[in-house]
């Protein structure tokens, strides 16, 4: 936990830094502090149920004994074959989260979001994380992922997610080859496009390649001042973000 916890703090302060002294959309000021600070509420209210819920639910299944064929003696071949099954089970759920109605309820909260930046990397109502936990529990059993590996990864996953919610202004040739690998900025912000075809496309979490080889790569390019958030749906004040799964 401490490793981890390190891994994304720094990964904050970095990110944060670039986003502050380069940053690639000029966003205006009006009502910024109140999105960040409902941006903020959810992430804490993450770290709060984590202990809680989260944590029992992952050690349980890091603990579970199962036979599985997928149990390797070669360290960083573990780590690595774990991350790549990761990485495609949070495709898969990601895409889950906009196919079906019910998950698309809680997962709904962190699309209307207006506008994007490292606080939008942490947005996600607490229902979305706690289903999350469980059905990949599931995948951590069959694949027999490691409690050390998980948190590893975890921190890998986070630091993806607030590096490509950001707005930072990368160099283009750069960010057009890191591309080819990982998740950049120019490739997220599209799958948060106001428009719903767009939203609906570029899923990967880390690795870029799964949108390709699974046929969901968007065309579209990302273009400075494109429109933010859900088609034909505005931003909500904290509460009804939080009643949102229930309401929606």
């Amino acid at each position: 936990m401490i490793i981890k916890s390190i891994i994304v703090s720094i990964a904050i302060i970095l990110v944060l830094s670039f986003e502050i002294f380069f940053p690639k959309e000029k966003i205006e000021f009006k009502d910024k502090f109140t999105r960040i600070l409902k941006n903020i509420f959810f992430w804490l209210v993450n770290i709060g149920i984590t202990p809680i819920i989260i944590l029992p639910i992952t050690i349980y299944a890091t603990q579970f004994e199962v036979h599985s064929l997928f149990k390797f003696d070669n360290l960083i071949i573990s780590f690595l074959f774990n991350l790549v099954i990761l990485d495609i089970f949070l495709y898969w759920w990601h895409r889950l989260n906009h196919e079906v109605s019910f998950l698309w309820r809680f997962h709904h909260v962190h699309h209307l979001d207006e506008t994007l930046d490292i606080t939008s990397g942490v947005r996600f109502h607490f229902g979305e994380v706690i289903l999350s936990a469980i059905v990949r529990s599931f995948i951590i059993i069959l694949f027999n992922i490691s409690l050390i590996n998980l948190l590893l990864i975890e921190a890998i996953i986070l630091t993806s997610s607030i590096f490509h919610h950001s707005n930072i202004d990368l160099p283009k040739k750069f960010e057009k080859y890191l591309s080819y690998i990982i998740v950049t900025p120019c490739i997220h912000w599209v799958h948060h496009h106001k428009r719903q075809s767009e939203t609906d496309a570029n899923y990967s979490t880390i690795f870029s390649w799964w949108d390709k080889i699974f046929n969901s790569k968007s065309k579209f390019i990302r273009k400075v001042g494109m429109s933010i958030g859900v088609e034909g749906d505005r931003e909500q004040n904290l509460l009804n973000l939080i009643l949102r799964p229930i309401k929606k």
